[in-house]
């Protein structure tokens, strides 16, 4: 059980008393950082930081879907000379196609999206001009 408070001490000279202490029975010696930099100790205060912390760590994105979709239409066409097959070209277009459809369908707030379904045999004929491109 804890020791009480004596009634004369203050609860700040109370609770420094009892940190003290710990420290000299080394309560504190095998904490996670010990001896290491305080992380972004320097940085401007912000009161989210704690999110933004627990967001990066976690490798957590928040950006809205219809951005996101913009997002994975510009790597899908900047991948196109890496992709190995026609095949898989087309599964990959029908399948961001199919998400801006669910997209268009059903968002009902944050940004619009303005993106229409890519035309595959478009996409297909880009896929081919790069590794035509890339092979010569």
């Amino acid at each position: 059980m804890t020791e009480r408070k004596p009634p004369e001490a203050s609860v700040g000279s109370w609770v420094e008393f009892q940190i003290r202490r710990a420290q000299a029975r080394g309560e504190f010696d095998d904490l996670r950082g010990h001896g290491k930099p305080i992380r972004d100790l320097y940085e401007p205060h912000d009161e989210l930081w704690w999110v933004k912390r627990k967001l990066r760590d976690e490798n957590v994105s928040v950006v809205p879907p219809a951005l996101q979709l913009r997002r994975d239409v510009e790597q899908l066409r900047g991948s196109l000379p890496s992709i190995p097959s026609e095949r898989r070209v087309r599964e990959l277009v029908a399948d961001v196609n199919e998400r801006i459809l669910t997209q268009n369908r059903t968002t009902t707030t944050g940004p619009a999206t303005s993106l229409m379904p890519l035309d595959v045999e478009r996409v297909v004929e880009e896929w081919r001009a790069a590794r035509e491109g890339t092979t010569r």
